[in-house]
């Protein structure tokens, strides 16, 4: 299945062949944009910060010898006078520049008069008022055609996925701006190929108008996210992997949300807990070095009254509460006591 807009391309532009032989395989999809970093933000000084405008001329070429509208991500005034310049067909901000308002601004104040679409990365942090506030930046600079991007969260804590969805964040979006196009970055997100379907078919699910996928003709020797991008032939097969889910698997949009929502709530548990669990490993440390035993039944019991009483604030049931906390407790005891057998194994 093929969604409505399909943007795809490496994830920076690295050598002119590269670039069009990524290219290459790409026209025999239904593409509506060749995306290519030109200027890639890095998160260290001295990381490949791509070739900058060197890379243009490539893009135009990808453009005149394949017919394919082309796209790249900007930072600057000046990154904007340069693609317009050179004719590209579409800009996108980056996650980094949607989270500075003084940066988008600047991109905005250099799009008026322009008639570009645009698309809005979400920022980095999970802060839907930041993106809506980008969003209304470039609308007001007058560009009419805009489109908001989901790339995921910046989270300090690992988990499965580089960029944590949290796909309530995006739901939201597009109730406050039905009309404004979603679009999903499985690349980002994910932060490994294998995940990308998985993404994709999540955001398919949801409803959203399209995917931006990272495609590279070798992703191997990519030189920046090679993990994360794939061959135009196996972006080919995600997308006929895709399913149209019939009526009995996916009902109105409504329940689709909500169950979208219930998803991320028990992500979110799963890493509350595992954060838990470390802490409870540190306990177990200490009570070894110290020689403390493991069970302190004055401090779990008035533990448990607090938390048993915060539940019955937050109107859930004393019955699920209390099996709730015991279990977490005899998880945080079996942690503990692999700890202080280790002393006894050494």
């Amino acid at each position: 299945m093929i969604p409505s807009t399909l943007i795809a391309g490496p994830c920076s532009a690295e050598t002119r062949e590269q670039v069009l032989k990524t290219a290459e395989g790409l026209s025999a999809l239904p593409l509506d944009y060749y995306r290519a970093g030109i200027w890639k933000p890095r998160t260290r000084p001295g990381e490949f910060e791509g070739v900058g405008n060197t890379a243009i001329p490539w893009l135009q070429e990808v453009k005149s010898q394949f017919g394919l509208k082309i796209s790249t991500e900007v930072a600057k005034a000046e990154h904007v006078e340069s693609v317009l310049k050179a004719g590209f067909d579409m800009i996108w901000i980056g996650a980094r520049s949607t989270a500075n308002p003084f940066t988008v601004q600047e991109i905005a104040d250099s799009l008026k008069g322009v008639n570009i679409p645009v698309m809005v990365k979400n920022p980095t942090n999970p802060d839907l008022k930041l993106w809506i506030g980008a969003i209304e930046r470039v609308e007001k600079a007058g560009i009419k055609e805009i489109s908001a991007i989901h790339r995921g969260f910046s989270v300090y804590e690992k988990t499965l996925y580089r960029n944590n969805p949290n796909w309530q964040i995006p739901i939201d979006l597009k109730q406050e701006l039905p009309k404004i196009p979603l679009i999903c970055d499985p690349s980002h997100i994910g932060g490994r190929d294998y995940l990308l379907l998985e993404i994709a078919q999540r955001a398919f699910d949801l409803r959203y108008d399209g995917l931006m996928i990272e495609t590279h003709c070798s992703p191997k020797d990519a030189w920046t996210d090679a993990k994360q991008q794939i061959t135009p032939a196996e972006l080919s097969t995600l997308l006929n992997s895709l399913k149209v889910r019939g009526r009995q698997e996916i009902e109105e949009e409504e329940i689709i949300q909500l169950r979208s929502q219930l998803t991320s709530k028990d992500e979110e548990i799963i890493q509350i807990l595992r954060e838990r669990m470390d802490v409870s490993s540190l306990i177990g440390s200490y009570k070894k070095q110290h020689n403390i035993a493991i069970l302190q039944n004055s401090q779990w019991e008035e533990s448990l009254r607090k938390n048993l009483e915060r539940a019955k604030n937050a109107d859930l049931s004393p019955q699920f509460s209390n099996d709730l906390f015991r279990l977490i407790h005899q998880e945080s005891i079996r942690i503990q006591a692999e700890i202080l057998s280790e002393k006894k194994n050494k």
